[in-house]
């Protein structure tokens, strides 16, 4: 039996020259490269072609989350420069749609730029947001073992803290773009579809995407849907032990609606193809939620390993899943699964709606790579050699890939 917790993963790396990182997106969005491995045949095609490449029958789920200017600047007296990046909303409340429309004050945890120059005291900002001039103050409550708890408070009660991070804060792209971000990364570092504010770095295989690529999805009789997941900064986190068994991955938080889950359910025998990881690990966290849903666990959490270790009673299909899921909202007048999930897709993984993947190219070493490799197995090195011998472009400006 295979053991993916004792996957080493030297075995998933691969060289990356730095020239070969798309520090820039293209000028057209769907302009950019498609590699298209269909049958274990690898071939390279335009974005823009995708709707033809798609089987006709095919659902689409793409994530609906929102980038938001997650890093704000603060100037010490001594001018010393402090950078604050706000990865999930403590109090009042942790929702994130709630916590944006907060007032004065709130705590989010946060990473820290230059975080020894920054021992104690108040930080302050003037800025303007919501078009009106405001005093910004952040203070450090506790250190947590990743990050610190910060306390954002502001002088107008007129002003949510949505309106501090619109209007003074930068967008957080990738750190290994190795550069600052520019005006066009406010829109080009987003997808086109974005509504659900939550996420520190984007779903970048829907960056691609163009309203008119959508429209020929549709006119080819493909339908499409739509999840949510937050993505966290834990997206960048690499695997530095030897094995995956140390490994531990990072808390995001997931949306999916009743409406959703009676599509998945009616589209149960057709091809269901995740746009980006993002949105294969919201699909596959459902079985796991509703396996313990069964089990009278209401945590709605998925662990990272719950695939590897809880046992799947033999009549428990996908199909099943997501009937627990609909009669669970219908039971409790809901109407969407609120949830969070560590789920690891790994080799040795077995999937439960995903048949296929639209996703861009990964990071040597990465836990979005051993996803890649679980779907299409070790194949995944003859995609990355051929990427490489090809031209494609990496990583979250790069080109994308259509697993089918």
């Amino acid at each position: 039996m295979f053991d993916t917790e004792k996957i080493r993963i030297e075995e998933y790396n691969y060289p990356l020259p730095d020239e070969r990182i798309a520090k820039f997106p293209l000028e057209k969005r769907d302009e950019s490269s498609l590699l298209v491995r269909k049958q274990g045949d690898i071939s390279k095609r335009i974005f823009k072609e995708l709707p033809e490449l798609l089987p006709h029958n095919a659902l689409l789920l793409f994530n609906y989350t929102k980038v938001v200017k997650a890093r704000l600047l603060f100037k010490k007296e001594t001018g010393a420069s402090i950078e604050i990046f706000c990865l999930e909303p403590v109090k009042p409340v942790n929702d994130f749609q709630l916590a944006y429309v907060q007032g004065s004050p709130v705590v989010w945890k946060c990473f820290i730029g230059n975080a020894k120059r920054w021992k104690s005291g108040v930080l302050k900002a003037e800025i303007v947001a919501g078009n009106e001039k405001v005093t910004l103050r952040a203070e450090k409550k506790e250190q947590l073992s990743e990050g610190f708890l910060v306390e954002f408070s502001w002088d107008n009660d007129n002003v949510t803290f949505l309106d501090v991070l619109n209007d003074a804060g930068y967008v957080p792209i990738p750190p290994y773009l190795n550069r600052k971000p520019v005006p066009d990364d406010a829109e080009r570092y987003q997808t086109i579809y974005a509504k659900n504010n939550g996420s520190v770095a984007a779903p970048t295989a829907g960056l691609h995407f163009t309203d008119e690529v959508i429209d020929n999805i549709h006119k080819k009789g493909i339908e499409t849907d739509e999840v949510t997941l937050h993505v966290g900064a834990g997206t960048f986190k690499p695997v530095v032990s030897e094995t995956i068994a140390t490994h531990e991955m990072h808390v995001e938080k997931i949306i999916v609606s009743l409406e959703t889950l009676t599509h998945l359910k009616d589209k149960i025998n057709d091809p269901v193809i995740p746009v980006g990881t993002t949105s294969m690990r919201t699909l596959e966290s459902l079985f796991w939620i509703a396996l313990k849903v069964l089990n009278n666990d209401m945590s709605m959490d998925v662990d990272q390993w719950d695939p590897y270790k809880l046992k799947v009673p033999d009549d428990f299909t996908s199909e099943a899943a997501l009937d627990v899921l609909i009669d669970y909202l219908k039971d409790n007048s809901l109407s969407e699964i609120r949830a969070e999930t560590k789920l690891m897709i790994a080799p040795g993984y077995t999937f439960r709606f995903a048949t296929g993947l639209i996703t861009n190219f990964h990071q040597p070493k990465s836990t979005l790579l051993l996803l890649v490799s679980a779907l299409i197995g070790q194949s995944w090195n003859d995609v990355y050699n051929y990427a490489l011998d090809n031209d494609f472009r990496f990583l979250s400006y790069g080109d994308s890939c259509l697993f089918i």
